[in-house]
């Protein structure tokens, strides 16, 4: 026997892992838009991992003073689970770098994102009431 058959359930269920969780998973392939855009997905992985198991002894009480059989049976199992839950969005495009989260408090941040804009069209918007009761003529 080359190692304790624990060592194999664990290579393999490690393994798994490794092919199911790579780079990629964390930080998505990038979309590119008709427009230029690109959109890289950013994810939160996390993964947990447990194995275990027990020699059992086979002989009866009848048969303890038989020494033949040294080796036990072994008895064992091992598993893993992984999580996969979307965090961000990169958008890369028009001149900008943006990072747009993907949680409860996205309304706020894109109003706070707008703000700006939002005061510009206002301040448009005076100015040109402005203009207008100035000069009636322009309407």
């Amino acid at each position: 026997m080359d190692g304790h058959p624990i060592e194999g359930l664990m290579k393999t269920t490690m393994e798994s892992i490794k092919d199911m969780v790579d780079v990629n998973t964390i930080v998505g392939d990038a979309v590119e838009t008709p427009d230029g855009t690109v959109i890289i997905p950013i994810s939160k992985v996390g993964f947990g991992f447990a194995s275990g198991g027990g020699e059992y002894d086979q002989k009866s009480e009848k048969n303890q003073s038989d020494s033949s059989e040294d080796e036990f049976p072994f008895a064992g199992g091992a598993g893993a689970g992984v999580s996969i839950q979307p965090v961000a969005f990169m958008v890369v495009g028009q001149g900008q770098i943006r990072l747009l989260p993907v949680d409860q408090n996205t309304i706020v941040e894109r109003i706070i994102d707008l703000t700006p804009q939002l005061i510009n069209e206002i301040k448009n918007m005076m100015n040109k009431k402005d203009n207008n009761i100035q000069n009636p003529n322009n309407m």
